[in-house]
């Protein structure tokens, strides 16, 4: 049974995909400081897949104790989901989303290099993508220009895994570049519940339909869209935790670098999520138009073949199946 180290496995993606590691075959082990997630997520987990779970909380850049668990424990490949990931936050504190993720990403090569240890799958971000280009975008395409110190951190991260990669051929990587992640899965005892005040859609359609919020906010009504809100490609969470099993499973981490995009490959607005919540589950999703983000882009949406030719994977949920599963925890 191989071993893989998830880093930020007890939060949205990182939970999912420990139980799709289990579920396969593997035994993971979670690294997180629980900085943007909860302890509960463990005891959630564990429920789920029925055994313990090894977790440690432990915060990346420290690099006495992260040394400590890969001598511990006999590491196959490491997961990286472990980040700040809001986009308006990152707006309003640069510097601190450049040094935790980026910063975290160094002592983590770090420490893997010094015990040996050279495959990582990475959680990188469409957002990465140079949006002057019309979507759909597919992994060659070119990346950079970004519109926040989020996505720039990614950037950032992934030209880093670039040069490892090209001057050390000892190392296997991946970066995944996710679309929208959405719903949960189905038994609702794991879902997206951030620290603090959601950033991402779901989270705040989720907030009106329990009543915690009387209204959703949409930032901005003029994009060049067909209803003038933005347009996002919206993937089921336990989709793209399956993703990573795909790029691990079958031998398929050879040396190297390659990218994969994972999303459904159809961009859905604003306002047609709104709608598609509001039949499949009943509950009116009041909303009111503000102004626009600061970060945010038009359209995002990926182009998947590269994923099910390589990986033999395509995302298998539909938006109104995604939103069913919602509902069971509203």
């Amino acid at each position: 049974m191989k071993t893989i180290f998830i880093t930020g496995g007890a939060g949205y993606i990182g939970s999912h995909c420990v139980v799709s590691l289990v579920k396969n075959g593997f035994k993971p082990i979670i690294i997180d400081n629980f900085s943007n997630s909860k302890e509960n997520a463990i005891k959630n987990i564990e429920l789920i897949i029925g055994q313990k779970i090894i977790f440690y909380k432990i915060d990346l850049r420290d690099k006495k104790k992260l040394k400590s668990i890969f001598k511990k424990h006999k590491c196959y490949c490491v997961i990286h989901c472990a980040g700040l990931k809001a986009i308006g936050e990152s707006v309003k504190e640069p510097i601190t989303y450049i040094e935790h993720n980026v910063g975290s990403t160094l002592s983590l090569l770090d420490c893997m290099m010094q015990e040996g240890v050279y495959k990582i799958i990475f959680s990188s971000s469409a957002s990465v993508y140079d949006a002057k280009q019309t979507p759909p975008w597919k992994e060659q395409d070119k990346i950079g220009n970004t519109n926040n110190p989020y996505s720039n951190s990614k950037f950032i991260i992934e030209k880093i895994l670039e040069d490892v990669a090209k001057f050390d051929n000892k190392w296997s990587i991946r970066i995944a570049r996710y679309f929208n992640p959405i719903s949960n899965h189905f038994s609702g005892l794991i879902r997206e519940n951030p620290r603090g005040i959601p950033n991402n859609l779901f989270p705040l359609i989720i907030n009106v339909a329990q009543k915690k919020i009387s209204n959703l906010n949409i930032f901005g009504k003029n994009y060049q869209t067909k209803d003038g809100t933005c347009i996002r490609d919206y993937i089921h969470v336990m989709d793209l935790a399956e993703g990573h099993i795909a790029m691990i499973k079958k031998n398929r981490l050879k040396k190297g670098l390659k990218v994969y995009n994972f999303g459904t490959g159809k961009g859905k607005s604003v306002l047609e999520v709104i709608r598609a919540f509001e039949r499949q589950t009943g509950i009116s999703i009041p909303f009111k138009f503000i102004k626009r983000r600061e970060g945010d882009i038009v359209s995002s949406f990926c182009n998947p073949k590269k994923a099910l030719k390589e990986l033999n994977w395509k995302s298998k949920f539909s938006l109104n199946q995604a939103i069913m599963d919602i509902k069971k925890i509203i």
